[in-house]
C-alpha cells in the first residue's frame, strides 16, 4: 500500500479542455446550416410540384354527366365571382353540377326551412280548397278554443244508450 494519492486526471490541465472551438468554424456550420435549409426547401417544393401535377393528370373527370366542367374545381370561375365575398356557389352548382347536390351552407338551408315552417304555422291558407279545408294560425286556433271550448262527449247519454243496448243478465237474446 502507498499513500500517494494520484489524482484522475494525471496531464495536469485542470479537469477541462484548454482549446477553445474558433469562431470561423462556427460562421462555417451555420452556413453550411443555411445552404442545407435552402436546398431542403427547393427539393420539398419541387417534390410538392411534381406531386400536384401528377395528382391532376391522374385525376377523372368530375362526373360524366357534367357538361364544360372547369379543370380545378376548387375555385369559381370569373363569371360567378359575383356576390360580396366574390362567390356565387348556388348559381355554379345549379349549372354545372347535376341533381341531387350536397348541401353548400347548412345554417342558411336550415334558417330557410323553419323560416317556412315558421310562416306555415303563423299564416292562412287553404289546406284542400275544394273541400273547403283551411289553416289558421295557432293563435288564433288557441283563442278559438278558449271561446268555444272543446268538443265533449255528453256522460249521461252516452251511458243510457249503451245500458239499453246491453243485455241483462236474466234475459236470453
Amino acid at each position: 500500500m502507498t499513500n500517494q494519492t494520484n489524482h484522475v486526471n494525471s496531464t495536469g490541465d485542470g479537469g477541462y479542455e484548454r482549446r477553445d472551438v474558433g469562431p470561423a468554424l462556427i460562421l462555417y456550420f451555420l452556413l453550411g446550416l443555411g445552404i442545407a435549409l435552402v436546398l431542403s426547401y427547393f427539393v420539398a417544393r419541387g417534390v410538392y410540384h411534381f406531386l400536384d401535377q401528377h395528382y391532376a393528370a391522374e385525376q377523372p373527370h368530375v362526373s360524366p354527366l357534367v357538361t364544360d366542367a372547369p379543370t380545378d374545381t376548387r375555385h369559381l370561375p370569373p363569371q360567378y365571382q359575383t356576390d360580396a365575398e366574390g362567390r356565387d356557389y348556388e348559381k355554379y352548382l345549379h349549372k354545372n353540377f347535376p341533381e341531387p347536390q350536397l348541401e353548400t351552407n347548412e345554417r342558411t338551408e336550415l334558417n330557410t326551412i323553419r323560416l317556412g315552417e315558421e310562416e306555415t304555422l303563423s299564416t292562412y291558407d287553404y289546406v284542400d280548397k275544394s273541400a273547403g279545408i283551411v289553416r289558421i294560425p295557432i293563435d288564433r286556433a288557441m283563442d278559438l278554443i278558449v271561446q268555444r271550448g272543446l268538443p265533449v262527449r255528453q256522460q249521461g247519454a252516452t251511458a243510457a244508450a249503451t245500458a239499453a243496448n246491453a243485455p241483462t243478465k236474466g234475459t236470453k237474446k
